[in-house]
């Protein structure tokens, strides 16, 4: 594939030597001092452009190349409530689209587990759950994405949550979320059932950003050349 990275920062970078290590070109790099250059010119020989840039942009950046019918797989969280207008705007154009707030394999594998058992836990009322996610200083959104779709899928299969809060709101219904920024850690999240007996835990801890790199460019193989909205399930196979 010829790959267009759009956000040039640590993941971007990560994202370059994934591609590169799995035999495809990256044809284009944009980044914020270089943005006009994602247009139909430069992106005339591109399969699949890989968004990893900021809440405030990746609406723009994403819609930019779906209109251009250029597939996009778009790791940014914070811009969500934007989602479904990218999903039409991919449909209108007849190409390709996926978001993920994570693309790891291995959290995308807690999210499967963390939505089993939630669906369990809803016969359980003695267990109460509790999200935490612990990331570096320099995140800009808290709680997570991650976080959040870990809590929405507990909302999904337990009849007792249709949401979240922070953790020291305690509100009725809400699946409380601990976010944590300290020192350079990439990526931690734990789920906790816990009731007055015993504790039962999902925990997922990156290393380093290398899971994300190569999730998001599974993606981008398996979304290039097909049509429609997907997401990490139908990647993955689940």
């Amino acid at each position: 594939m010829n790959i267009a990275i759009i956000g040039y920062g640590r993941m971007g970078h990560e994202i370059e030597s994934a591609a590169l290590a799995r035999g495809h070109a990256v044809r284009l790099i944009v980044d914020k001092d270089n943005m006009n250059d994602l247009n139909e010119r430069s992106i005339r020989d591109v399969d699949v452009a890989i968004e990893f840039t900021t809440p405030e942009t990746a609406f723009e950046n994403v819609v930019r190349c779906l209109k251009m019918k250029i597939p996009v797989v778009s790791g940014t969280t914070g811009w969500q409530e934007d989602y479904g207008k990218a999903a039409d705007v991919c449909n209108e154009n007849r190409t390709s689209f996926i978001h993920s707030s994570n693309f790891s394999i291995g959290v995308n594998i807690l999210f499967r587990l963390n939505r089993e058992l939630a669906k369990y836990m809803a016969r359980l009322d003695q267990y109460k759950p509790l999200i935490e996610e612990i990331h570096h200083i320099k995140k800009l959104d808290a709680p997570s994405g991650t976080a959040i779709t870990l809590a929405q899928g507990i909302a999904d299969g337990h009849t007792g949550y249709d949401g979240w809060c922070p953790d020291d709101m305690n509100e009725t219904g809400k699946v409380p979320v601990k976010a944590i920024r300290e020192g350079m850690v990439p990526g931690t999240h734990t789920i906790t059932w816990d009731s007055d007996i015993d504790v039962i835990s999902l925990r997922h801890e990156a290393r380093n950003r290398k899971g994300l790199a190569l999730g998001a460019v599974v993606a981008a193989e398996y979304i290039y050349n097909r049509t429609g909205v997907f997401t990490m399930d139908q990647v993955l196979g689940f």
